[in-house]
C-alpha cells in the first residue's frame, strides 16, 4: 500500500489525515526501521508492506468503533506501538497507556512517542497479569486494545480486568477467529465480557482475513483474575 493509498483509503472510511499526521506516519516508518536493526521489532520492514500490515490494519479498529470522544485506551503487549500508536497519530485527544513486558520495547516506545510528539501516552514495563492485578490501574480503561497477542481465552483474561463496567475490549484476530471464539465463551462468560459485535474483513491488496471483536464489559471481573504471570497461558480458561 503507497503512501497515497493508504491516505485516500483512511479517507474512505471518514479519517481524514493532515500532513502533519502523514509526516508522523513517515517518521514512525523511519523509526521502526532504523530500531529493528538494533532489535527484533518486526520482520515486516518494506514500506508498503508496513503502511498495510502495521499502519491500515492498526487502524481497521477504528472503522467499526468511534474513537472521536475523549476515551482512555490501554494495550496490552504492543510491541512496536500496535494497534494504539497508529489509532493515537489519527486521534490525538485518546489518553493511550501501552503495556509491554520487554524493556527494550518501552525504551524504543519511549524514543518513539517523545519524536512523534504524542502527547497523552503513557508506557508501562509490566507483565499483563500483574497489571491487571494493580489497583491503580485495574477496571480502570474505557477500551483496552491487543492485536494478534494470544489465542482469545488467553488474551481476555490479560485484557477483560483492565476494562471498566460498561467499557470495552478491542480484540483484534486472523483467520482462526471464530475458532478462537467458540474456544473462549466460557472465558468471556467469567471475566463480565460478551461480543456485541464481530466485524470480518479482508485486507486489501493481500486479501488476507481480519476479524474485530467489539466485547462489553457487563459485570465486574473477579478478583482472582488475571492470575499470576504465565498461568493464562498454560491453563486457560476454556
Amino acid at each position: 500500500m503507497d503512501i497515497a493509498l493508504f491516505q485516500s483509503s483512511l479517507k474512505e472510511k471518514g479519517i481524514d489525515l493532515s500532513p502533519q499526521q502523514m509526516e508522523q506516519f513517515d517518521l514512525y516508518y523511519e523509526l521502526l526501521v532504523e530500531w529493528n536493526e538494533k532489535m527484533n521489532l518486526t520482520s515486516i520492514t518494506d514500506k508498503k508492506d508496513v503502511y498495510l500490515k502495521h499502519f491500515y490494519d492498526s487502524i481497521s479498529a477504528a472503522f467499526y468503533f468511534d474513537f472521536s470522544k475523549p476515551l482512555s485506551l490501554c494495550d496490552v503487549g504492543a510491541g512496536a506501538g500496535f494497534p494504539s500508536i497508529p489509532i493515537n497519530i489519527c486521534f490525538p485527544h485518546l489518553h493511550v497507556s501501552i503495556v509491554d513486558s520487554l524493556q527494550k520495547r518501552i525504551t524504543f516506545l519511549t524514543e518513539l512517542t517523545n519524536r512523534l510528539g504524542l502527547k497523552h501516552v503513557t508506557l508501562h514495563h509490566d507483565r499483563a497479569e500483574t497489571f491487571g492485578q494493580n489497583p491503580e490501574f485495574r477496571e480502570s480503561y474505557d477500551i483496552v486494545t491487543a492485536r494478534a497477542v494470544a489465542r482469545l481465552s488467553v488474551l481476555s483474561e490479560l485484557c477483560i480486568p483492565l476494562v471498566k463496567k460498561d467499557g470495552y475490549f478491542i480484540a483484534m484476530k486472523g483467520a482462526a477467529a471464530q475458532d478462537e471464539l467458540e474456544a473462549g465463551k466460557k472465558a468471556l462468560q467469567v471475566l463480565g465480557g460478551k461480543v456485541q459485535h464481530t466485524h470480518s474483513f479482508e485486507l486489501p491488496m493481500e486479501n488476507s482475513e481480519r476479524t474485530i471483536f467489539i466485547i462489553e464489559k457487563q459485570k465486574s471481573t473477579p478478583k482472582k483474575y488475571p492470575r499470576k504471570p504465565g498461568t493464562p497461558n498454560k491453563l486457560p480458561i476454556e
